[in-house]
């Protein structure tokens, strides 16, 4: 068990055990593939995770529809961005996981993103550190 650090000064005063070794895996993918990386990250031991409906573009930029007789750009084209923490050791197999299960190919599959995580604490339980993911 990692050693309880202070909090840092002017914050909520609560003790975090150090968590180093956990990192969270930023995805914006095409919303068609969400059920695919699901069951990917499922195989792989996953056993939560956080999905938001978002916009955006990058290369991809955007497209021309038509509407009632008149052309629309639509900038922003639909993603799905999921959020996952895990130890640091399953980072790289759920980082293969959501490529694998993502990638079609063409331009705008997505990107992913390893963040290190500082923190976590259960509101529940006032679990910390690895105990609360």
């Amino acid at each position: 068990m990692a050693p309880t650090v202070p909090a840092r000064s002017g914050g909520s005063g609560w003790l975090c055990r150090g968590i180093a070794d956990v990192k969270k895996i930023e995805a914006i993918i095409k919303p068609f593939k969400l059920d695919e990386v699901k069951e990917a990250l499922h195989e792989v031991g996953v056993s939560g995770i956080t999905v938001t409906e978002a916009k955006g573009f990058g290369r991809q930029k955007g497209h021309t529809e038509l509407y009632r007789g008149a052309e629309y750009v639509v900038d922003f084209l639909p993603k799905v961005k999921l959020e996952v923490v895990v130890p640091d050791a399953l980072a790289d197999r759920v980082v293969e996981a959501i490529a694998g299960a993502a990638q079609t190919g063409r331009i705008g599959d997505g990107k992913i993103f390893v963040i290190p995580v500082e923190r976590a604490l259960r509101i529940r339980t006032g679990e910390q550190g690895d105990d609360a993911i």
